[in-house]
Parts: structure tokens; C-alpha cells; sequence
């Protein structure tokens, strides 16, 4: 086993073990929610993060009424070991992220949540391969359909070099316009620190149905502009190109 994966595998652990103290402290009335996803395609950032393929995607939930939380979610991905290294000694196709945080409101109708992620890509990885795994803080605020947040790395962002610092601004609109009928629209600005060439916007247009019994379909229509030659990967796949998405989800 590399350092590396040892690595990966104790700060997991750490974040089990401080999400489980963070779930012994919470208050008695507390929720359990969770998800299960299939979608065309994993676009996070507006990025494919598994060659534009589908992804089986779960999350599971813990909030106490006193607005904390912790949660873990994953996915299926193959971005890494679509990496052209030598060898193409990378395994992984797997991303699994821990977070925690605090839900409030400044007053009856403007929320926020303010926490920290961190994305975690078991696998085995070349000697001297920047870790992809990410730790982020965020800051967000709704208002109404409205809603706005920013994602701040302390860590290299998703193995980019020297770019600890970065940040990435999200805001979005959701309005059930008529009941079980949702329009969502998201812009995104993707800042990376000493990798500029690599910046990038992002966008989506979509609408969400929902159905009895938590289901519920999406369809939106995403692109970007992120440079194609930079984020071409070794299948020759673009994986900023505009695309449209379908997910099906069961909440419970």
C-alpha cells in the first residue's frame, strides 16, 4: 500500500470519527435523509466527471434541529484514471465526500449555511501524482428562490499544483413555478490559483418534476467555457461541451 493511499485513508477515518462525535452531540430531535441517483452524466462544475457517461449516485444526511449536520455522499467518476500519466498507473473510480456544517436564518426570509467538504478518491496512484482529494470550506444564503455560494480550498484543488486558495462561486435560481414543477437555472465562475489557463464558467438551464413518494425526474441543458483543449480528455472527449442531463431521484 503507497503512503499516499494510507494517507487518503486516515484522513477518512478522521472525518468518520469527527462526524460520528458531531452525531453524539447533536440534539435528541434530530432527521436522517438520504438519496439515490442515476444520471446521464456526472457534471460537477459543469464539468464530466466520468467521460460523459452515467453515474449510480447516494447521499445520506444527518440534522439535528439546532441547524448542524454532517453528511457523506458518492459517485462513480473515471476523470483520474483518465489522466494521461505514464503507464496510466492511476486506479480509481470512485468519489466519496464528508461534510458538516451549520444551517441558519438572519431573519424570516434570507437562510444561511456555512461548512466545510472534503472529497476524498480512494484508489492507487504514481509516485510523485498531486492528490486529487480536496478540502473545501463554503459559505451560502438563500432568499426566497433565490441563492448564492462560495467554496474556498484549503488544499491543491482536485490535484491542480499550487492551487490552495482557489474559490468557486455559485448562484442559482429555484421557482416552482407550478406545484411539483421546479425551474432551475445556475451560473458558475471556477477560479484556480497558479493554473489560470484553467478557469472557467459555467451554466445550466433545466426543470425538475416530482413525483409521490420522493421521486423525481430532472432534465437541464448545461455548457461552459472552459478552454477544450485543456479539458479534452484521453478518449478525445470534451468534457466541458454543452450537453443536456437526465436524473432520475428517490429521497428518503
Amino acid at each position: 500500500m503507497s503512503s499516499r493511499t494510507t494517507a487518503s485513508k486516515s484522513i477518512a477515518a478522521s472525518l468518520v470519527s469527527v462526524a460520528l462525535i458531531g452525531l453524539g452531540m447533536a440534539d435528541a430531535h434530530a432527521g436522517v435523509s438520504g438519496s439515490v441517483a442515476l444520471t446521464s452524466d456526472y457534471l460537477f462544475r459543469g464539468i464530466s466527471q466520468n467521460n460523459q457517461e452515467p453515474a449510480l449516485q447516494a447521499g445520506l444526511e444527518y440534522a439535528a434541529d439546532s441547524g448542524f449536520y454532517v453528511g457523506t455522499w458518492g459517485s462513480n467518476v473515471s476523470w483520474l484514471s483518465d489522466t494521461p500519466v505514464p503507464d496510466n498507473d492511476i486506479s480509481n473510480s470512485l468519489e466519496l465526500d464528508f461534510y458538516g456544517g451549520y444551517r441558519g436564518k438572519f431573519n424570516d426570509t434570507v437562510g444561511f449555511d456555512v461548512g466545510a467538504l472534503y472529497y476524498w478518491y480512494p484508489g492507487d496512484y504514481p509516485s510523485g501524482f498531486n492528490s486529487a482529494d480536496t478540502g473545501e470550506l463554503y459559505f451560502g444564503i438563500t432568499a426566497g428562490v433565490f441563492s448564492a455560494k462560495y467554496s474556498y480550498a484549503l488544499t491543491d484543488l482536485f490535484g491542480y499544483a499550487d492551487s490552495d486558495g482557489s474559490g468557486y462561486l455559485d448562484a442559482a435560481v429555484n421557482w416552482e413555478f407550478v406545484p411539483t414543477w421546479t425551474l432551475n437555472a445556475h451560473a458558475g465562475k471556477q477560479w484556480i490559483e497558479s493554473n489560470s489557463d484553467f478557469e472557467y464558467i459555467d451554466w445550466k438551464l433545466g426543470v425538475t418534476k416530482t413525483f409521490e413518494g420522493g421521486f423525481a425526474v430532472a432534465l437541464a441543458y448545461s455548457d461552459t467555457d472552459a478552454e477544450e483543449a485543456l479539458y479534452t480528455n484521453v478518449h478525445g472527449n470534451y468534457l466541458g461541451d454543452n450537453t443536456v442531463v437526465l436524473t432520475l431521484t428517490k429521497t428518503f
